[in-house]
């Protein structure tokens, strides 16, 4: 098959959809790999090192596009992108639809067949695709909290793990999947007070364990939340639901409340955010006020880190992009339920129920 890499357009999104490693295992079992020119510059990959893999290289989108069979990208594909696509094309990368509907119009008018990273599951229910890049964004979100809660960056002036004889600072986790308990531990490794807030009674057991009980656990309500969120300088939304838009857990009443300078990052925003005054921003701008509230709300956080994020997407995508490439996305997903599920768009219809449901369209069959 031939798999092409285009070189990835949002704004300071500067990772890539294959790294060298993993150009080479394809090219080894027979595939042809075109890679755009500087696809991996942001990465530390040059077009020397795709070479080296067994890679050809583009001199532009248009001829990557023009003469691949499959895309291999890390983000939702633009709408000039979308232009470039056609029915006898497969499309494999993150789409997060359910939050996009320019896109999702843009896809069926293109008539591909398109699979979403983040619908794609495993035997025990998990998202293996969407897993590392939730690590990433949820130890990344302390980060990005403990940044923007500097003075000089806006915040009220509070270290997370604070110093003897003074109180740390107090960060409420709402969603304890993957992200949320990377963030959990990032907080509660730089000593801060973390609250963790799900829906789970069965995950919040298994924090308390795994802490000690050194992490408050809450169960999820709308009471809860409120009380938490009041008190709290920092908190992480990540709140997921497969294929749907997120729910709007916090409420504009809720910022309201919050101290001045309080910092709130929002890892749900790839699909629709989980505070009603969400909006997404970007890397360039990665941050407004609401209320006094800083709110950090970029979409595609792990662009930040693109070197780690690359390579740690690269080791859950190559066998999925193997299976694609060796049988043809039909066998493929034929022999594989849980890549099944990946599909959202086939030739010019949505296969994805939640996708659907959201968009307000009917599911094909």
């Amino acid at each position: 098959m031939k798999i092409g890499v285009p070189k990835e357009i949002k704004i300071h999104e500067y990772r890539v959809g294959l790294v060298p490693a993993a150009v080479r295992e394809l090219t080894a079992g027979g595939h042809q790999v075109l890679v755009q020119t500087g696809a991996g510059a942001g990465i530390d990959c040059s077009d020397e090192d795709y070479r080296n893999a067994g890679a050809r290289i583009a001199a532009s989108a248009e001829v990557l596009f023009n003469d691949s069979q499959m895309i291999v990208k890390v983000k939702e594909p633009q709408l000039g992108e979308c232009a470039r696509l056609r029915r006898d094309q497969l499309l494999f990368t993150y789409l997060h639809l359910a939050a996009d509907r320019p896109q999702a119009e843009a896809l069926i008018k293109s008539q591909c067949v398109a699979i979403a990273y983040e619908t794609v599951t495993a035997a025990d229910g998990s998202l293996p695709l969407l897993m590392p890049m939730s690590e990433v964004a949820g130890r990344m979100s302390i980060q990005v909290g403990a940044h923007y809660l500097q003075q000089g960056n806006g915040g009220r002036g509070v270290l997370l793990g604070g110093v003897p004889g003074v109180t740390p600072a107090s960060v409420v986790v709402i969603g304890a999947g993957v992200a949320g308990t990377n963030a959990i531990e990032m907080a509660h490794g730089l000593r801060a007070n973390v609250t963790a807030i799900d829906r789970s009674i069965r995950r919040l057991r298994e924090l308390d364990r795994q802490f000690n009980g050194g992490v408050r656990t809450l169960f999820s309500t709308a009471d809860t939340i409120e009380r938490a969120v009041a008190d709290a300088d920092l908190v992480i939304g990540s709140v997921l639901l497969p294929g749907a838009a997120a729910p709007k857990v916090v409420t504009a009443a809720m910022i309201k409340r919050m101290r001045p300078g309080s910092v709130v990052v929002d890892i749900a925003i790839d699909q629709g955010g989980c505070f009603q005054t969400s909006r997404p921003t970007t890397h360039a701008a990665p941050t407004y006020v609401v209320d006094g509230v800083i709110h950090y709300c970029v979409t595609n956080m792990p662009g930040a880190l693109p070197r780690t994020s690359a390579f740690a997407l690269n080791n859950a995508t190559l066998p999925y992009v193997k299976a694609l490439a060796d049988k043809g996305w039909e066998r493929a997903t034929a022999d594989d339920a849980g890549l099944a599920a990946g599909l959202n768009i086939v030739h010019g219809a949505v296969v994805h129920p939640a996708v659907a449901h959201e968009l307000g369209l009917a599911v094909a069959a």
